[in-house]
């Protein structure tokens, strides 16, 4: 392990709650998707993006404020950066997602959305001319194939026709763009700021970028919250799928480290196929089953450590 992915606080009591909580934490993440695809019914998707992180970015205005100078001169000197993190995170990431989910269903979104690591080792090599090893181009080989057999339903003739689900390459985007996101948000510049003010902020910055086409979408009549399931889809993601999700992440990462706490998110798109079944109906195919087979086996091949300490 590197110095950053020691796991802090090593307890005998403290371990065992940690794990629990990251085998709960990537069924909150998983629930986005098909809470979001309930909800993107009855509210509009930029809309639903603004309600939740603006709300995230009010529940979390205590955290900034306690900050107080160290986000005041973030803000003062790095806005850019702010602003792409809300771009990437909540715009592309958030209300891009929730657009893709009219057109696809929550497992294929789940799914898809599981390379974002891929793509971060693909833009590392892009920006930052990282060397990729040989395990890695063959674990993003692997996974893509994963993809496209997702992408299109395992037949050879929406292949070969270049037929794609919009829903399907709209998540597509949303993984690269999540992917930049995580790369600009562990910058050494912005982990000198707490997380949860730094995280505030971030929500503040995607809530002000949604807030224009938000105005449009109420101005041109588009879908309102109106009924008490909007109103519930709304609150469970905002409670769940961000508050809850983040905390449990980052607690993961304090008491068990990166390396650790990233192999538990994997249990994402299991979670995530469990529950489009459980309260969407949504149906696991074969196409799906040989998809998530590859994914995860690619995804794992091209980031798991070679040598654990």
């Amino acid at each position: 392990m590197t110095p950053s992915d020691q796991p802090i606080g090593n307890s005998s009591l403290r371990m065992p709650a940690a794990y629990a909580v990251m085998l709960f934490t990537p069924l909150l993440f998983a629930s986005n998707g098909v809470i979001g695809r309930a909800t993107v019914a009855e509210v509009s998707p930029f809309t639903l993006a603004f309600l939740r992180w603006g709300a995230c970015a009010i529940i979390l205005l205590p955290f900034v404020l306690r900050s107080g100078r160290e986000s005041l001169e973030l803000v003062k000197e790095r806005p850019g950066t702010i602003l792409a993190l809300g771009f990437l995170g909540m715009w592309l990431s958030g209300a891009g997602f929730y657009a893709s989910l009219q057109y696809t269903t929550a497992t294929n979104a789940t799914m898809i959305y599981t390379t974002s690591p891929l793509f971060i080792i693909l833009l590392e090599r892009i920006l930052f001319a990282r060397a990729i090893r040989g395990r890695e181009v063959i674990g993003i080989a692997v996974s893509f194939a994963g993809v496209a057999a997702i992408l299109f339903q395992g037949s050879l003739t929406k292949l070969l026709s270049g037929s794609l689900n919009i829903g399907d390459l709209g998540v597509v985007i949303a993984a690269a763009s999540w992917a930049g996101y995580s790369i600009i948000f562990r910058g050494p510049r912005l982990s000198r700021v707490p997380i949860m003010a730094l995280f505030g902020l971030v929500c503040a910055s995607g809530a002000l970028l949604l807030l224009p086409v938000a105005a449009f979408e109420y101005i041109s009549g588009a879908r309102m919250p109106a009924s008490a399931a909007a109103w519930q889809g709304i609150a469970g993601i905002i409670v769940f799928s961000s508050l809850l999700a983040f905390t449990g992440f980052q607690l993961g990462l304090r008491l068990l480290g990166a390396s650790v706490t990233g192999i538990f998110m994997y249990l994402m798109p299991v979670y995530g196929v469990v529950l489009a079944y459980l309260f969407l109906g949504e149906r696991l195919q074969t196409h799906h089953v040989v998809g998530i087979a590859l994914v995860l086996g690619g995804v794992l091949m091209a980031t798991l450590p070679s040598r654990r300490n």
